[in-house]
């Protein structure tokens, strides 16, 4: 049997307020927002890592590149110690539309 993927075990993870400040434009709000949601997650869950990249994401499109790179690394870091899958799966912006 084929594992779930990411989005598929975690379809709501992002809030609402997220995907709408992401949508009107405002990517730093929608980086705060994240920042927020994320610390209601246990550091090393996969929830509190694909959170963690898609606002380093966010911050590296907003020309804060130093803070995106390491929320990256961190989240990636995570991603791969509990990846069970062949191949890594990395959330990206995707997750907001």
């Amino acid at each position: 049997m084929r594992e779930l993927t990411l989005w598929q075990r975690f379809p709501d993870l992002v809030p609402p307020d997220v995907r709408a400040a992401y949508h009107g434009g405002d990517e730093r709000r929608a980086a705060t927002l994240l920042g927020r949601a994320r610390l209601l997650h246990a550091p090393g869950t996969a929830q509190w890592a694909i959170l963690e990249r898609l606002e380093g994401l966010l911050w590296i499109a907003v020309q804060r590149e130093v803070e995106g790179t390491f929320a990256l690394d961190r989240a990636d870091r995570v991603l791969d110690a509990l990846r069970t899958q062949a191949e890594t799966e990395y959330p990206g912006l995707d997750w907001l539309d």
